[in-house]
């Protein structure tokens, strides 16, 4: 009903923002209605990744049908309207509950569906029947006929084109959810990830439990293993990688190292800390995701690692201010500082796509 194309690309682009990344779109297919009388309908398939649940997917889909005028009578009886969304496959799952049977119980007989999924992926195997794509659309019964359009829906995710960038790093505080970040960006935007190792670092248990005596050996060892990281990571280049996105950058360690070193131990340091550093490549875009320091504490307690249960408000307070001192540094352009604090991008995509635009304006 209505203008159709437009319908299907306000379900695209909002599948892109509420549910996961838009991995491709089939052609669009023109068929006519299929048991009743009434105008032909627009078809296509979307390949979509999310984490989240076929529920929540189920319900998120609903809502936006209803926010495109979707009215759902109830009954059992096929008629027009503007948007139609269903969820097809989910991986090889088979699952049935009292709102959703997996796979779509009705796939097979409708060749509207089998032709643009076997486009997106001709070799996907449909879980209960064994046959892939191909041989479902050889075998169908549906004889209707169908027409390909022309014209293309646009995959949103070129409005968040992160290429143009060849280094992001994400930084924030202790908590802040950077490595989160950084990693849902590179999957989504086939960056190479680079990741700090710090859990492989012997000192740093033994730091939270005696800093003045484990400081300097904890920095020196993040220091050398950064540098080397830092190196390799971004002088690599990958041809099959878009960018590189890491959840630190090389000034981490002096930020840290002014919190946690005494004063002669630091002069020491920051001596062989330039030394270093002036090999590294800088960001071509630096993001710091701001938490205050309540929520910092809440996320450090939640995931639940042993030797960070010591880290108090104050100390996380110091490590905020040497960043914001750092970023001072920075030419404006290369800096984006976001407000994460009323944010949960992890369980939230509209938060996550909040943030991806931040770092393109």
């Amino acid at each position: 009903m209505g203008n159709r194309f437009d319908f299907l690309q306000q379900a695209t682009n909002a599948i892109f923002e509420e549910v996961g990344q838009i991995v491709k779109i089939s052609s669009v297919y023109e068929t006519p209605a299929m048991g009743f009388e009434g105008g032909d309908f627009l078809n296509c398939v979307l390949w979509v990744q999310s984490t989240r649940t076929p529920a929540q997917t189920l319900k998120t889909i609903l809502s936006i049908e209803r926010k495109l005028g979707r009215e759902r009578s109830g009954s059992n009886q096929f008629d027009s309207r503007p948007i139609d969304i269903d969820i097809l496959f989910v991986d090889a799952l088979v699952e049935k509950t009292k709102t959703l049977t997996l796979p779509h119980p009705e796939f097979s007989k409708r060749r509207f569906v089998i032709q643009p999924m076997a486009e997106l992926n001709a070799h996907f195997q449909h879980p209960v029947s064994k046959k892939n794509m191909v041989r479902l659309l050889a075998d169908t019964k549906d004889k209707s006929e169908i027409s390909k359009l022309s014209k293309w829906l646009r995959n949103p995710r070129k409005d968040y084109d992160l290429s143009k960038y060849n280094f992001i790093a994400i930084e924030g505080n202790i908590g802040a959810g950077k490595t989160s970040l950084a990693t849902q960006i590179a999957s989504d935007f086939n960056a190479k990830l680079v990741l700090e190792r710090f859990m492989d670092n012997p000192f740093l248990p033994k730091f939270y439990e005696n800093q003045a005596r484990y400081a300097f050996p904890l920095e020196m060892s993040f220091l050398a293993d950064r540098y080397q990281q830092l190196l390799e990571g971004i002088a690599q280049f990958d041809l099959f990688k878009d960018c590189v996105v890491a959840d630190y950058e090389g000034y981490k360690s002096l930020i840290f190292a002014k919190v946690t070193l005494v004063e002669e131990e630091f002069n020491l340091y920051k001596k062989l800390f330039h030394l270093m550093h002036k090999d590294l490549a800088s960001p071509d875009l630096y993001v710091y995701l701001y938490q205050n320091t309540d929520r910092l504490l809440e996320n450090i307690k939640k995931r639940g690692r042993s030797f960070e249960k010591g880290i108090e408000a104050d100390y996380l307070q110091k490590i905020n201010d040497g960043y914001f001192e750092f970023v001072k540094t920075l030419p404006t352009e290369k800096v984006k500082i976001i407000d994460i604090s009323n944010m949960d991008f992890i369980k939230n995509r509209k938060d996550y796509i909040s943030i991806l635009r931040q770092m393109l304006e």
